[in-house]
């Protein structure tokens, strides 16, 4: 099991007061000191955290693998190409969203997606697709060209503890279809050591990406240790 940290809020932290700190490239790098498989920022529209520049910065200066999270949107696609991070993974955005709602509506925009997808594969980036677990999306996933999906985890870690069994279950399913079709599964959002648990049972994860809850915890005790303890918790539920 892998970790990616979204370090995405250093950025708030930074763009909260227009200064120069804390800079998202040390944030990565520390994330590195502490054992993380690599890093996760997504780029919106708004630029309301990471910056074209971080983006840039983050593929050069540190030594993880980016994953680079994305509207399929032409303008940031245009600067994937140019990146060439490791991984793109492609979410749904909406302006004035708190953060990203719901999975990516891929049986909708097929067609739009299928060309960003090709797009990027021929340039040698890997595709991650974030969608909700239901069998008809992750089939047109599949469909697409698309190697890899990631689970959109938001629903289960915010229900209601009465409410979790079936939510997980879906995630269950969902995972153990996903990997009849071939796909690498992938599990992000809202994710805590707290849920950690209930998240681990879904099967056949590649990488966990998290990022608010472990820069929560960093306020506290420091980037690497909040990294380190995550790693923790996964390799305690894993044993």
């Amino acid at each position: 099991m892998k970790l990616g940290v979204n370090i995405d809020h250093v950025a708030t932290l930074r763009q909260a007061r227009g200064t120069v700190y804390p800079d998202p490239l040390d944030a990565a790098i520390l994330c590195a000191r502490a054992g993380a498989h690599g890093i996760t920022a997504h780029l919106r529209e708004d630029r309301r955290h990471i910056q074209d520049d971080d983006i840039f910065r983050l593929k050069e200066l540190q030594p993880l693998p980016l994953n680079l999270e994305m509207a399929n949107v032409e303008s940031i696609v245009e600067i994937a190409l140019s990146v060439k991070p490791t991984e793109v993974c492609l979410v749904p955005e909406k302006r004035k969203e708190l953060t990203t709602e719901g999975g990516l509506d891929v049986v909708g925009h097929f067609e739009s997606i299928r060309s960003t997808v090709r797009c990027l594969t021929e340039a040698g980036i890997e595709v991650s697709l974030f969608v909700d677990a239901d069998e008809m999306t992750l089939a047109a996933c599949k469909d697409i060209g698309a190697p890899t999906v990631e689970l959109h985890t938001g629903p289960y870690c915010n229900a209601e503890p009465n409410d979790r069994a079936v939510l997980i279950e879906q995630l269950i399913r969902g995972a153990d279809y996903a990997h009849e079709l071939g796909l690498k599964v992938n599990a992000g959002h809202g994710i805590t050591r707290e849920n950690l648990g209930g998240i681990l049972c879904i099967p056949h994860l590649d990488t966990l990406n998290i990022g608010h809850s472990i820069i929560c915890r960093s306020v506290f005790v420091g980037l690497e240790q909040a990294v380190k303890d995550m790693l923790e918790g996964i390799q305690d539920y894993e044993g």
